[in-house]
């Protein structure tokens, strides 16, 4: 039942032909040169012309969203620290407002 069935190899039916022996050929070179490539045609699509306006655009454009994404960045961390800060001092309190309960008995 868990033994995998090895499955056999079909036996070629008709008329079996042997294979044939190719004998190389020479090849002679020719006296003609092949065809020049067809140039590629043009595009409908017109190009994009960089201007010193657009290129100043674009790295305005570059210089705000590096300003955004570090200034997001930087309120994360802030936020993360402060967080730390104030369950810092919370388990502090607790520690001592436990303690000096602890003394008074």
């Amino acid at each position: 039942m868990l033994r995998p069935k090895i499955p056999t190899m079909p036996t070629p039916t008709g008329h079996v032909t042997p294979p044939r022996v190719v004998e190389p050929t020479a090849i002679v070179p020719g006296g003609q040169t092949p065809p020049p490539a067809p140039a590629a045609p043009a595009s409908s699509r017109p190009t994009v012309q960089l201007t010193p306006g657009t290129a100043l655009a674009f790295v305005g454009g570059g210089t705000a969203v590096v300003l955004v994404v570090g200034a997001v960045l930087v309120s994360m961390l802030l936020a993360v620290a402060i967080t730390g800060v104030s369950v810092a001092v919370g388990a502090i309190v607790l520690r001592s407002l436990l303690a000096s309960d602890a003394k008074r008995r």
